[in-house]
């Protein structure tokens, strides 16, 4: 991270952590420390894929950056929201729809959740390359920690779980690292996002549910843990289930791409985001994350000459021949996203079609 002397800024102080007697979800921790020795990375990728393979999330822990470092970038992630005024975030929203992309504000109420309620969700996105787009001038004096964060999540943590993803298919190690360059074409970005509370009346509506379940359209997602108890994953026995906090720990899941690239053996998980529980709610949710996807060009059909798949099969999304870059699939899938008049289908799925490829959406 960038040196010893650092802009001043508030200290964020995050809620407390629930005392509630919530459903867990029992995942995999990948001890990262641990990756620095071929030996280390075979047994960490047995680790990943029996992870990958029964729940579709994993923590993350020894990643690299201390406990103290974890807290400067959450103070750094209330920054676009406590220190912006409202009408600067206009002048920095993206214009998601028309450009597929999601580079600068998602304001508020931009995405249609249910029985005609708009989402509480603001969030600042800020591509590897900070220098694509202009920053709201309280973030400017961090913009160097914040590429130090893109850099460090892209290079000491993305690059050394794609090594496990690419062995536990006995793939060559760098085979999805070669696809995930840092200075190549592509929008991996960092996203600082900020939960809001909701009336009573928009939760009875959407029966608390705040984001529908639904896959990410990258690789990798790599969320930095922190306390507010929202997100929940669907599990194998139709359960959903809460992702439990671990100071310092690293919350990972892989997308639609990763589902493509590796021809379902790693499927894109499915996730929510519902109500805090009750001594939580009336907090904020502030998250730091690291979008993952794979280089613009990277036309997503499956490494076919995986032995693993060779063994189990290929579940293919589409036709090799009509598979979309993953450009196309960015564009598509963010232009869509709480935009799209979703089609009902079986019990509790919607549906839409993105690229010619079936997307679904869990309520």
């Amino acid at each position: 991270m960038p040196g010893t002397v650092l802009p001043s800024i508030p200290h964020y102080v995050p809620a407390p952590q629930t005392n509630e007697p919530l459903e867990y979800a029992n995942l995999t921790v990948i001890d990262l420390s641990k990756a620095d020795t071929y030996e280390g990375r075979v047994k960490l990728a047995v680790q990943l894929r029996d992870a990958m393979l029964a729940h579709g999330f994993f923590y993350v822990i020894n990643h690299g950056l201390t406990q103290a470092q974890n807290e400067r970038i959450f103070d750094i992630a209330d920054v676009p929201f406590s220190a912006v005024t409202d009408e600067e975030k206009k002048t920095y929203a993206a214009n998601i729809k028309a450009t597929g992309s999601y580079q600068g504000y998602k304001l508020r109420q931009y995405w249609h959740i249910d029985a005609g309620v708009r989402d509480q969700v603001e969030h600042y996105n800020i591509n590897r390359d900070v220098t694509k787009k202009l920053h709201p001038q309280a973030l400017r004096p961090l913009i160097p920690e914040i590429e130090a964060f893109a850099k460090f999540n892209h290079l000491q943590v993305l690059h050394p779980l794609l090594r496990l993803f690419a062995l536990g298919m006995e793939l060559p190690e760098d085979t999805f690292v070669n696809i995930h360059g840092y200075d190549a074409a592509g929008e991996s970005y960092v996203r600082f996002m900020k939960y809001y509370p909701r009336s009573e009346d928009e939760e009875t509506k959407t029966k608390n549910v705040w984001l529908k379940g639904h896959t990410d359209f990258g690789s990798v997602t790599i969320l930095w843990s922190q306390p507010v108890a929202s997100l929940q994953i669907l599990s194998p026995d139709g359960k959903w289930r809460y992702i439990r906090h671990i100071d310092n720990a690293l919350v990972v899941n892989a997308g639609d791409a990763m589902d493509f690239l590796s021809g379902g053996f790693y499927k894109g998980t499915i996730h929510r985001v519902i109500q805090p529980p009750p001594d939580q709610q009336g907090y904020t949710r502030l998250g730091a994350f690291y979008f993952v996807m794979p280089n613009d060009d990277t036309k997503l059909i499956p490494f076919a000459e995986s032995p693993v798949l060779q063994r189990v099969g290929i579940q293919r999304r589409c036709e090799d021949a009509d598979a979309p870059t993953m450009e196309a699939w960015r564009r598509g899938r963010t232009s869509a996203y709480g935009q799209t008049d979703l089609q009902k289908k079986e019990k509790g799925v919607e549906e839409e079609i993105i690229n010619g490829v079936v997307v679904k959406h869990w309520n």
